[in-house]
């Protein structure tokens, strides 16, 4: 079916992380017609682009069926076809909301930092942020961090959750520096404490330190939690206990709210062009 005979409009969002790369290409209604995430390489023009064309075979279009594009993310500028680059607070924000309209907070957690944002819902429908902290110095309790962890406990990052899942007695982790948080779990392996208490205790951590960093905004409900990261079950219902008994969203795919997000905003940008 050629999509364009019913003159619909079809955007693309695309958020470069340091360590993944999404992209979402959406309807006259948001809807999204195809995602991808793939590993982000050292050369993000190359990443962006391999990208577009694999979420463009998904949905069976091609660059031609584009109305506009918006880039976001750590290498949004590295995205030299996008129309205009976004940040991705804007961006998340929008794509949480989407997601969830009733979002008030939302927690990233990404492959190298930890966003809290705090947002509003103008009368116009238009989604604004209010205020937004975030961790960018430190991979302490983001991707990175839990990627160090699993190369350590020799476990698959993706059965992190399902094995913390499994824990009988939490471990207690002291440190959320990962060099010294690697040399305490290998303590703790030596220690022979189960793979299963060790994971559940970095977890905990975790939610713990992110816990810190979104209390520097207004915590209001609902609260959505976004990014690559939130696919582990196992933080998600650590972060879940310590928020509690506030009301807390996961999207089905929480990794794509950003690129999402940017989709959705080429879609104002074009209805602005238009009128």
């Amino acid at each position: 079916m050629d999509r364009r005979n019913k003159a619909e409009m079809i955007t693309a969002g695309i958020d470069i992380g340091s360590v993944s790369t999404e992209v979402v290409l959406a309807g006259e209604e948001n809807e999204i017609l195809s995602y991808v995430v793939l590993p982000s390489q050292i050369d993000m023009e190359k990443t962006a682009n391999e990208a577009l064309d694999a979420a463009l075979k998904k949905a069976t279009l091609t660059r031609n069926d584009i109305d506009y594009t918006v880039a976001t993310g750590y290498g949004r500028n590295n995205v030299p076809f996008a129309n205009k680059s976004v940040t991705e607070i804007t961006c998340h924000a929008q794509g949480a909301q989407h997601f969830f309209p009733n979002t008030r907070t939302i927690i990233d957690i990404g492959g190298q930092d930890s966003k809290a944002i705090a947002i509003m819902t103008r009368k116009n429908n238009k989604t604004k942020v209010v205020d937004f902290m975030m961790n960018d110095k430190c991979a302490a309790g983001t991707g990175r961090f839990l990627e160090v962890m699993a190369r350590v406990l020799d476990v698959d990052i993706n059965d992190m959750g399902a094995l913390s899942q499994k824990s009988s007695q939490e471990t207690s982790i002291s440190s959320m520096c990962t060099v010294f948080a690697e040399s305490e779990v290998i303590s703790l392996i030596h220690q022979k404490l189960s793979k299963e208490d060790i994971i559940s205790g970095l977890h905990s951590a975790i939610a713990r330190k992110v816990l810190g960093l979104v209390q520097r905004v207004p915590i209001e409900e609902e609260i959505t939690l976004t990014g690559g990261v939130m696919k582990n079950i196992g933080v998600c219902e650590k972060l879940m206990e310590e928020l509690a008994p506030k009301k807390v969203n996961l999207p089905d795919e929480p990794q794509i709210a950003g690129a999402l997000g940017a989709a959705i905003i080429a879609k104002k940008h074009v209805a602005v062009q238009t009128n």
